[in-house]
């Protein structure tokens, strides 16, 4: 039975302490307390510091690297199953290893199938997550995925702006379909067209681009590049060049996940882009780089906990 005077509970793991508050903020509850002992070797151990029987649970952690925030969550889910909570949900605003999503050359292994296993075996009966790097992703899962979209709380943020030639440019073929959901986004809230342009991108590596060319017109407008994550930055920082030697008035780059790891800070305050915003699946120190603007995912995903406790639907309010 689920509990009637306090029905559902949110936890944050080592990575969730920022967003789960805010989650909680939307919410008016409390920001439950977890536990994390660490042994001199590296290994930890999880436990709940407050009751968490008969309930629902929401564990918020982004499996962002290291590998420990993965299984720091693996352990949550497992020791909520143990304390006899009713239902556990993942909250995952990060989903790592996503870019693993198929095997796309000899003796590789797919890690996104990989991780939604674990986090399935560990016990979670439900998975909440943020713009995973490909919408596929759902499948590997058994079980409910509740895919938000960071669109709804970005779009705002680019009409406030208040762009007087706005140009949505996605910064490889690959991600023209998300570039063009968010020009379809957009045009709800413009009532007008908002054009796209696509850049070819040759990456020889892991993490190395060597060419991009630009597929459109971008001469004296104003360019956003939308992707889904920066991690090392160098594919945006290039591709907002190539824009600018095209006759591009500005250039902004829009992302979900800001992960920033190596050199990105750096990149980005040397390069040509006015700013980068994302939001805060994975926490950022924003006096890291001074072009750096965050918007808040909280409140959809407070939305879809109270959804979800309510019975009713999703979709409704997290369209992408």
């Amino acid at each position: 039975m689920v509990s009637e005077t306090n029905p559902y509970k949110v936890f944050a793991g080592s990575q969730g302490h920022a967003i789960a508050q805010r989650i909680c903020d939307y919410l008016g509850c409390q920001l439950g307390s977890v536990k994390v002992d660490r042994f001199s070797d590296g290994e930890f151990a999880v436990a709940f510091e407050e009751s968490v029987r008969g309930q629902s649970v929401y564990l918020v952690q982004s499996t962002c690297p290291t590998s420990d925030n993965l299984m720091e969550l693996l352990l949550m889910i497992d020791a909520a199953k143990r304390a006899s909570a009713y239902k556990v949900i993942a909250v995952v605003p990060y989903f790592g290893w996503a870019r693993q999503d198929r095997k796309d050359k000899p003796r590789v292994s797919i890690g996104a199938k990989l991780v939604a296993n674990m986090i399935q075996t560990a016990g979670a009966d439900r998975v909440i997550t943020v713009d995973l790097h490909a919408d596929q992703i759902q499948g590997f899962f058994d079980i409910p995925v509740d895919h938000l979209y960071g669109a709804n709380v970005l779009a705002p943020y680019v009409e406030d702006l208040r762009l007087k030639d706005l140009i949505i440019a996605s910064p490889d073929i690959g991600g023209s379909k998300r570039a063009a959901n968010f020009c379809k986004k957009l045009h709800t809230i413009y009532d007008r067209e908002v054009p796209m342009v696509i850049c070819y991108k040759h990456r020889p590596d892991f993490n190395k681009v060597s060419e991009i060319r630009v597929l459109g017109d971008v001469k004296d407008k104003d360019v956003i590049l939308v992707d889904d994550m920066a991690d090392t930055s160098g594919t945006l920082c290039k591709a907002a060049q190539v824009m600018k030697e095209n006759g591009a008035r500005s250039v902004r780059a829009m992302v979900t996940h800001g992960i920033m790891s190596g050199e990105a800070c750096q990149r980005i305050t040397n390069s040509v882009l006015e700013e980068l915003f994302f939001t805060d699946t994975i926490p950022f120190d924003q006096t890291r780089c001074n072009k750096v603007r965050i918007v808040s995912i909280a409140k959809p995903i407070a939305e879809t906990i109270r959804a979800i406790q309510e019975h009713r639907s999703v979709s409704e309010q997290n369209v992408g």
